[in-house]
Formats: C-alpha cells, sequence, structure tokens
C-alpha cells in the first residue's frame, strides 16, 4: 500500500514537471519564431503576450489568440500592410467578433474603412490595424454604421478625430455595444431547383 502511494505521489510530481516544461517549451518556440520577425509586429506581438498570454496557435509567420478578452480571436501576422486613413500606418493585428452584418449595409461599411472586414457567412465581423485600441474604434463605429446611429462619412469623421485629435477615448478603450451571444452566421439559401451535394 506504501508503495502505491509513493507511486502515486512520484508519477504526480512527473505530470507536474511535464507540464511546466511543455508550456516553457511553448513559449520558447513562440519566443523563437518572434526572433524572425519584422520589428513593429514583433513589438506588438510581445504587448499582446503580456496582456492575453501565449498564442493558441504560432506559425512561421502568423501567432493566433482564440477567445482573448472581447474577442472570438487575434489574429496578427508578420507583414506590414499599408493603409492610409487616417493617417499611414500599417496594418498588422486583426481582431474578430461574432456579428450578423445584413447584406445592405456591406457596401457603407467598406466606404467607411477598407481594414473593416464583414464575413456574412461566418457572422463575422473584423478590423485590422496596428493597435488593439484602433480595432476597439473600427468596431464600435462599424456598430454605429450597421445599427444605422451614423452614415460611412460620419463614421470616417469621427475615427480621424479619435485618432488625431485624440477625442471620443470611450470608443477605444473597448467595445461599446454588446456582443452577439446567438448564431450570427448567415447560411443564405440554396439557389431555385439545386440539390445538396451531399
Amino acid at each position: 500500500m506504501r508503495y502505491t502511494q509513493i507511486g502515486i505521489v512520484v508519477l504526480a510530481l512527473i505530470a507536474i514537471s511535464g507540464t511546466a516544461s511543455a508550456q516553457e517549451r511553448a513559449d520558447a518556440d513562440v519566443q523563437d519564431i518572434l526572433a524572425d520577425w519584422k520589428s513593429k509586429p514583433k513589438e506588438l506581438a510581445q504587448q499582446l503576450i503580456a496582456k492575453y498570454g501565449e498564442p493558441q496557435e504560432a506559425t512561421a509567420n502568423v501567432l493566433i489568440w482564440r477567445n482573448n478578452g472581447p474577442w472570438k480571436r487575434s489574429v496578427l501576422i508578420n507583414e506590414e500592410i499599408p493603409h492610409d486613413f487616417p493617417i499611414p500606418h500599417t496594418d498588422m493585428l486583426e481582431q474578430v467578433i461574432d456579428y450578423g452584418v445584413p447584406p445592405e449595409k456591406f457596401d457603407e461599411l467598406a466606404e467607411y474603412d477598407g481594414s473593416v472586414i464583414a464575413e456574412r457567412t461566418r457572422g463575422e465581423i473584423s478590423a485590422r490595424c496596428d493597435k488593439e485600441e484602433a480595432n476597439f474604434l473600427a468596431l464600435n463605429l462599424a456598430n454605429d454604421i450597421v445599427t444605422g446611429k451614423m452614415s460611412s462619412s460620419e463614421a470616417r469623421e469621427f475615427y480621424a478625430e479619435a485618432v488625431i485629435e485624440k477625442k471620443h477615448p470611450e470608443y477605444m478603450q473597448g467595445l461599446v455595444f454588446e456582443v452577439p451571444q446567438s448564431d450570427t452566421g448567415d447560411r443564405d439559401k440554396p439557389a431555385s431547383g439545386a440539390t445538396p451535394s451531399r
């Protein structure tokens, strides 16, 4: 009996040390990946790791966090996509929430900001910028457009004021609307006369 108890304790200690070393390996792997990253994405990666912990997925050029803070998904790429609105900067961080955008609002969202991306079938909307605060701002204004509170031109003006003149800080500190919790996807309808292929 005593040997069984000792064996259980030894196995528990091995399991605990194995978990710790697996986490240490994962941390080291992410740091190894980041060693070859461009400076701006690398700096943002370190900020996100400090805030949300290690990403759930890491490849040579992409880090992905899931269910981090208010986000369904945060995707950081080792690429800087030039974007001149409202001032020249580079986009690298895409953050996603569940949100159904009605088809008639897609054009208005595209007029507002090319880095706000709505996925009708998935029922998601995302913003891609160089910092999380700008993504909060972009999605808060996208919600204002979808709900009819603002036009795309009003949202662009508001966005520029927030970034350039440091106005409207509440729109950059978090989402100011309730993120839908139900199914937000739109599976659409089969074409007339179509039969399932499965």
